[in-house]
This record gives C-alpha cells, sequence and structure tokens, in this order.
C-alpha cells in the first residue's frame, strides 16, 4: 500500500453510477452525504494508523477513538486448536475491529480469519485477516474453496452468523436477527469447535430507529446501513465489553442430530445468556 487508504464518497458515486446520472445529481447532496458518514474523520483515523495492517491497523484505530476494550473468558481459549467464532454483531464495525485486534494479538494474523462481506475487501489495511463471502458467479465458486480451504486450515475462523447488524425487535430488546445455519455445518464437517462471544455493546438510537422505519415503509434496501461509518466515530470514548465462552464441542453437536438451524439457534441463545 503506498499511502493510506482514503474514502472519497464523491469519486466513489462518480465510478459507481451511470455517466447520465451522475451529471444531475446535486453537489450539496453529496456533500451532505460525506458529512453523514464523517468522512474528515474517517481519512483521519485512516491516516493515524498507516501503515499499520491487521491487527495493529485494528489496535490504531482503536486508540484513535480512545476506545477501550474489555475482555472476560479468555482461558476459555486454552488448549484448544482449530476453533470458530462465532459472535453477535451489535456494531457493525468496532465489534470487528476489536475482535481482530484481541484475536490477531493472541494467535498472530496468519493464524485468523474473518468471514466478511466481500465488499469490506477494500478496507484494504484488513485484507490480510478478511475471507471475502461471494455468492454469485465465479467469484462465488471461488470464494467457497477459498472458505473450504481456511476451513480445513489450522487457522482460526470468527464470524457474524447473523451477516448483518442487530436490530431492534417488537419487544423492544435489541440483539441479532437469526442465525445463519452455515457455521454450525462447517464446524461439524470440518471438526471444528464453536467458541460462542458475545460484544456488549449498542449504536446509537437514530440507528435502530431509522431502520425501524426503513422496514415500516416497506423498503427494500437497507439505508441505515449508511449510519454505520458515523457511528463508529461516535463511539469515541467508550468501553465495549467481549465475553468469550467455553467451546462447544463439535462431536457434542453433532451426537444432538438436530438441523444446524436449530442448532444454530441453540449457540445463539448461549451467546447471549453469557454474562460479565
Amino acid at each position: 500500500m503506498d499511502k493510506p487508504l482514503e474514502i472519497d464518497l464523491h469519486a466513489i458515486l462518480e465510478r459507481r453510477m451511470p455517466a447520465r446520472i451522475a451529471s444531475i445529481v446535486p453537489g450539496f447532496m453529496i456533500t451532505a452525504l460525506e458529512k453523514l458518514i464523517r468522512q474528515d474523520e474517517l481519512n483521519a483515523m485512516l491516516r493515524a494508523a498507516y501503515p499499520l495492517r491487521g491487527s495493529a491497523f485494528a489496535r490504531k484505530i482503536l486508540e484513535f477513538l480512545d476506545i477501550t476494550v474489555e475482555v472476560k473468558g479468555i482461558e476459555n481459549l486454552d488448549s484448544h486448536s482449530r476453533l470458530m467464532f462465532a459472535s453477535n454483531h451489535p456494531l457493525g464495525g468496532l465489534d470487528g475491529i476489536s475482535l481482530i485486534s484481541e484475536l490477531g494479538c493472541r494467535y498472530g494474523d496468519g493464524n485468523v480469519r474473518f468471514l466478511v462481506n466481500d465488499m469490506l475487501m477494500n478496507v484494504e489495511p484488513l485484507s490480510d485477516v478478511f475471507l471475502p463471502v461471494n455468492k454469485y458467479g465465479s467469484q462465488g465458486r471461488g470464494a467457497a474453496k477459498a472458505i473450504n480451504e481456511a476451513m480445513a486450515s489450522g487457522r482460526h475462523i470468527l464470524q457474524f452468523p447473523a451477516g448483518l447488524v442487530s436490530r431492534l425487535h417488537p419487544d423492544g430488546v435489541i440483539a441479532d436477527l437469526e442465525w445463519q445455519k452455515s457455521f454450525v455445518s462447517k464446524a461439524i464437517e470440518y471438526r471444528r469447535d464453536i467458541v460462542p462471544v458475545k460484544f456488549e455493546g449498542l449504536n446509537t438510537p437514530t440507528f435502530y430507529r431509522v431502520a425501524k422505519w426503513r422496514k415500516k415503509l416497506g423498503l427494500k434496501v437497507n439505508i441505515e446501513q449508511a449510519l454505520l461509518p458515523g457511528e463508529l466515530c461516535k463511539a469515541r470514548g467508550k468501553t465495549f465489553r467481549i465475553i468469550f465462552g467455553k467451546p462447544v464441542g463439535w462431536e457434542s453437536l453433532k451426537a444432538r442430530e438436530e438441523s444446524p438451524r436449530l442448532l444454530a439457534a441453540a449457540i445463539r441463545k448461549m451467546v447471549y445468556s453469557l454474562e460479565w
């Protein structure tokens, strides 16, 4: 990487939008979006972390934001190899950064792979630990092969089985949506014990309100995702907690003879039962 990663929303939109549409989008709208995602602050953060990579980059981001991460249950990981870490996903940025910092420091970046949406590969300083998920076309086949190779390796695997950031539920509880079953299937197939991980943290009420109204209006595009970069910046000075539960043996999961979907739900419930 020759220079620090820089976010340029204007250039991104120009590349992605058809020329006829880009020509009529008013500049003040793009400026408003840049302020919404806190582009200047994000770029200052990226410059401060340059030229670090992987977990060192993650730790620098936490330091820049004056964020404290407290950890409990790390002793549960002793004497276990080839683990699969399954965590809730409350924040949409800092939870992943914090887990990369912690696990990269413990095991070394070369021994950790984090399954993420392939769009996150644009966060180049973390690309060494990211393992992109892409379900479509030839890229999807290549991604599936890379994931299977990582699963078969001696590296530890980290993922957010919900896929999306936690939402406000009708009962007033903020929690993940249903967990996808694939992490259980892969754990059993590749004989990996699963570590339930609970990350304690919340986004601001604005994020949940926007998500709630977007759903009520029937909009399919997750417009609340655009708020997540700003949520990261708003977390400055906060303290978050990570709780590592005791690994669940793949053999015990297989012996239960339940569907992967039910097993995934059981581990999700286990995560939310973890207490500080």
